[in-house]
């Protein structure tokens, strides 16, 4: 499991947004490795969001990464976002656990 937390410029919201939801139904539709996708719209800041993604392990996550979808989010500009294009942190599922999500 991972999050990323996103911190995008106003002007470039909406095409960010879109390149991540275009990168998210390629996943879920495509990649078999790929079980969960979330978005936590920031609400009292809405340029910072949090996506929550579960992979099935590691190589389903580098296989996303290989995916033919992943450049609409992977090739954004970094000049769309404030600081980082991502901060990621990983973690481990608790509830249900990992086993079960397999």
């Amino acid at each position: 499991m991972r999050a990323l937390t996103v911190r995008m410029k106003p002007e470039y919201r909406d095409q960010i947004l879109k390149g991540a939801l275009e990168d998210g139904r390629g996943s879920r539709e495509d990649e078999a490795g790929c079980l969960a996708l979330r978005r936590l719209p920031g609400r009292q800041r809405p340029e910072h969001d949090l996506f929550y993604e579960i992979y099935r392990d590691d190589a389903a996550l580098e296989a996303h990464r290989a995916a033919p979808h992943y450049p609409a989010w992977g090739n954004l500009p970094a000049d769309w976002f404030v600081g980082q294009k991502a901060v990621v942190v990983r973690g481990t599922m608790i509830a249900p656990s990992e086993a079960e999500y397999r």
